[in-house]
């Protein structure tokens, strides 16, 4: 029998992505605070947080902020940032100038407005030349993909798996409903965007990559904010965006499993390999719930993350 202690080590668990922070790319001082709080990512942004004037400027203060951020004492991330979109004339030198300088420092790039997977192959081709000129491993720096117009959602599963730097799928609120026409951006959006949210998680967990839902944007309102993550959680997302510090630990909690949900995962995955070792059973029942393989993936991913909160 080849099952997975309940004490596995943490080096095999999937990277953790509950929050991902956003911070404008302009501002040193607030990358760096970025970097010591508690989100599992933070982005540093050179797209919608960078005025027109700053573009050029912000791209020098992002790589300084990647090679200089002391990480040793900080909590551990992945970092991250985004470009402007392909579209635009910054694209090409947001990439190649950050990879080049500070490539050995990033974990992935997070790509504005994708539409279809020709846009996903793209950049992975032009990082595979960047990583051969540098000498960096090819294939390291991973892709997240923001999905947020109505071309996206329809092509999220291509897109999903148009390459192996895949990492995740991001669901834009905003520039989403501007894109189809749409008011809501509040308290309703899980009601006017459950098709569009939900091809998102489907594309995402077919392709085994991460699924992550978009702001909200009452930054003060941190009920607001526990109300959306909570529904996304509920929804299957695996995390969400923060664009603010404040809001890190709220977003964290919801996706974060419950003491009761811990006891509860260890004991069926214990139950499991017993039975399958003393009886040969693939399946059985716990408190009135049928327990086989499948859930047994959802129970290890929920030790995963209470093992990266610090809960294990």
């Amino acid at each position: 029998m080849n099952a997975r202690p309940i004490e596995q080590d943490r080096a095999h668990d999937p990277p953790i992505r509950r929050t991902e922070l956003a911070c404008p790319g302009h501002s040193l001082s607030m990358m760096a605070k970025a970097a010591a709080t508690e989100a599992d990512q933070v982005m540093f942004d050179l797209e919608d947080a960078v005025a027109l004037s700053q573009k050029e400027a912000a791209r020098q203060t992002v790589i300084q902020a990647l090679t200089t951020i002391e990480r040793g004492n900080l909590p551990p991330k992945l970092y991250t940032f985004r470009p402007n979109g392909l579209a635009t004339r910054f694209f090409y030198r947001d990439l190649i100038d950050v990879i080049e300088a500070a490539g050995a420092h990033l974990d992935g790039i997070v790509i504005p407005k994708v539409n279809d997977p020709a846009d996903v192959l793209f950049v992975d081709r032009l990082l595979t030349q960047i990583e051969l000129n540098m000498g960096l491993a090819g294939g390291r720096i991973a892709i997240e993909a923001l999905i947020e117009s109505a071309e996206g959602v329809l092509h999220a599963e291509q897109i999903a798996k148009a390459t192996p730097r895949m990492a995740g799928l991001i669901f834009g609120l905003m520039d989403f409903a501007g894109d189809i026409g749409a008011k809501e951006l509040g308290d309703e959006q899980f009601f006017y965007y459950n098709y569009a949210k939900a091809k998102v998680i489907v594309a995402a967990r077919a392709a085994r990559i991460a699924c992550i839902d978009g702001v909200t944007l009452a930054v003060r309102d941190l009920a607001a904010c526990e109300r959306d993550a909570a529904m996304a959680s509920r929804m299957g997302f695996e995390g969400k965006w923060a664009i603010h510090p404040a809001q890190v630990p709220v977003i964290n909690a919801a996706f974060t499993p419950t003491a009761d949900e811990i006891a509860k995962a260890q004991r069926i995955i214990t139950a499991y390999e017993r039975a399958d070792t003393a009886q040969g059973l693939g399946a059985l029942v716990i408190d009135d719930q049928m327990i086989d393989a499948a859930t047994l993936t959802v129970e290890r991913r929920r030790l995963a993350i209470a093992r990266r909160a610090g809960l294990l």
